[in-house]
């Protein structure tokens, strides 16, 4: 495998994994700017207050971009497999 081989699909892979990861990022900077923002307008400064509405944001993201998140990922090993597949019977067919 050459290095241009690798360096696509080490690319590939951060792509995807970004990809799927973004919508939580987003999601929780934008709920801890919303949580922060409440506190300091009421002066509340309880650690918990900041947690809870990140981790149920993120579970209900979760429950809902789960199906979307599995689809890439199962599309993504699939593609890997088939490019690897084919480099494998290329390789036999020129053995034999």
């Amino acid at each position: 495998m050459s290095p241009e081989q690798i360096t696509h699909i080490v690319r590939e892979t951060l792509y995807t994994a970004l990809e799927i990861a973004a919508p939580f990022l987003l999601l929780a900077l934008i709920v801890g700017l919303l949580v922060s923002l409440v506190q300091s307008m009421t002066q509340i400064q309880e650690m918990t207050l900041a947690f809870v509405p990140k981790m149920l944001a993120l579970a209900a993201a979760l429950a809902i971009f789960f199906p979307w998140m599995l689809k890439m990922a199962t599309k993504f090993t699939h593609n890997l497999w088939i490019s690897q597949w084919e480099k494998v019977t290329s390789l036999v067919q020129y053995v034999q």
